[in-house]
């Protein structure tokens, strides 16, 4: 992906020097299959990617939270992680505004250990999320590492693929549609609810397509680029993870979706462009 020299976005916070200790519950949203509590605040949180931080032109760091410098990498990586999200904000208040609608710019935090969000406590164990309660994304650069050699899914385009999944999700909270998805499985079994989950992130995962439309036509994306984002998404398919990590999948507890439903959106999302053939929840074709 082309991003030196862009402009990075101001709207990150870098608490790496303030971590907390303790490692409570959380409830947000993320991109891996994981479980972070199944019922929260408005939805519930996945594992997964996304990352984010900016020390381009400076860091914006509400409340004053010290700040941390790390190793040039993660420097670069803070950077990278500054311009996608910067490429976010560009491409949905576009889409907002055609839809005679207002986007609002979610904040990007970055920790180390573990963090105290809007949503409760969350460990690095938990992967990137986002949180519906104070409409910020939550990473820990370490996730990167992850990413490539936990989950073989390298290449700084699959970690653009995990932030534009964050991204999905507050989009989909300042549309109300996490919150409806909240209302409605706060009265189901966790078995019945999780048939929810698997959509909302579906849906998540086909925004991020739309995303990487976007920058496909700002002419961002380099050769590979995509198979980069499709491979991360087939990593942490629900069906994958449970194979890699128990030896045996159980559908029922699926909460992302498949690999290959989340390459499936992904790549839909990537093909339209918009938000009219995003709904995941009508549709007997995931």
């Amino acid at each position: 992906m082309k991003w030196k020299g862009r402009r990075s976005s101001s709207n990150v916070e870098d608490r790496r020097s303030s971590g907390s200790s303790s490692m409570g519950g959380i409830g947000g949203k993320g991109i891996l299959g994981g479980g972070l509590g199944i019922i929260i605040i408005i939805i519930i949180a996945l594992m997964g990617g996304d990352i984010g931080s900016i020390l381009n032109p400076g860091v914006v760091n509400p409340g004053n939270t010290p700040t941390m410098q790390g190793t040039q990498e993660e420097e670069d990586l803070k950077t990278f992680v500054s311009v996608v999200l910067a490429d976010t904000e560009d491409a949905w208040t576009q889409i907002f505004a055609e839809n005679n609608m207002t986007y609002e710019n979610p904040t990007l935090v970055i920790f180390s250990g573990s963090v105290q969000s809007g949503c409760g406590t969350a460990g690095s164990s938990t992967g990137p999320f986002y949180c519906p309660a104070d409409n910020k994304l939550y990473i820990d650069l370490s996730f990167y590492q992850d990413l490539s050699q936990k989950f073989g899914a390298p290449g700084d385009f699959a970690m653009a693929y995990v932030v534009a999944h964050e991204v999905g999700h507050h989009v989909q909270t300042l549309l109300g549609i996490s919150q409806q998805v909240q209302k409605i499985t706060s009265q189901l079994s966790q078995t019945e609810a999780n048939k929810y989950l698997v959509r909302l992130e579906l849906q998540a995962d086909y925004l991020a397509g739309v995303w990487a439309n976007h920058a496909k036509g700002q002419g961002y994306l380099e050769e590979g680029d995509l198979e980069e984002a499709l491979n991360a998404a087939n990593a942490i398919g629900d069906d994958r993870l449970q194979k890699n990590t128990q030896g045996y999948v159980v559908p029922d507890s699926f909460t992302h979706g498949t690999s290959a439903q989340r390459m499936k959106w992904f790549k839909l999302g990537f093909q339209y462009g918009d938000l009219s053939h995003g709904d995941t929840f009508n549709t007997n074709d995931l």
